[in-house]
């Protein structure tokens, strides 16, 4: 009895040594059980903030492309007001080809009114989404900027049928284009993109 009672003594052969401690707990340390994952960290540089105000690029950026979109609804709005008279300019200015007839023209004019109507909402849509935060919105504005800048500028070089009030809203439209695909692309909108990912990603925001 007094040989077992000595075992579980502290030194015995089933208790820590003599004059053991115990080390700290992981806690101690700000360490995490093993098993989970460390949370995910802050963009460098910002220190783990909660908030981080919009910056002036995305502000101006955004606005540059939604003066875009304006511009061409107001031009789009005119020309179907004035829809005959801009079939009537078309027709003269285009060339003996008899394939080209007044049908023709009032079709793909129709088509064109149409399509850019529906690419009006989709970037409306796509404008939203970059203005909450959103970076694959910012990545697709660029891409949908890009190829109407380009196709902007084969038209222009064409104006057929065009007035001087729509070749002019044309350009504008074109400037305030390039405009929003440079501005959110700068730095500061970049820092911000990725701040907002980062805040999603931790549940934040």
């Amino acid at each position: 009895m007094t040989s077992g009672q000595g075992e579980n003594q502290t030194g015995g052969p089933y208790g820590p040594p003599q004059g053991w401690n115990a080390p700290p707990s992981p806690e101690a340390y700000g360490q995490q059980y093993p098993g989970y994952a460390p949370a995910p960290s802050a963009p460098t540089g910002y220190g783990a903030p909660q908030s981080m105000e919009r910056p002036t690029t995305v502000r101006a950026g955004i606005g540059a492309f939604v003066a875009s979109l304006l511009v061409g609804l107001i031009s789009s709005i005119v020309t179907f007001a004035d829809f005959d008279s801009f079939v009537d300019r078309a027709l003269a200015e285009s060339t003996e080809d008899a394939a080209v007839s007044e049908e023709l023209i009032r079709t793909a004019l129709s088509i064109g009114i149409v399509v850019g109507l529906v690419m009006l909402a989709v970037n409306v849509l796509f404008l939203w989404f970059a203005w909450k935060g959103h970076n694959w919105a910012r990545i697709v504005l660029w891409v949908l900027g890009g190829l109407s800048v380009t196709f902007g500028m084969v038209g222009l070089a064409g104006a057929n049928g065009q007035t001087g009030f729509t070749t002019s809203m044309g350009v504008f439209s074109l400037l305030f284009t390039a405009a929003g695909i440079v501005l959110l692309a700068l730095k500061p909108s970049n820092e911000w993109y990725r701040f907002r990912g980062w805040q999603r990603a931790t549940g934040q925001g």
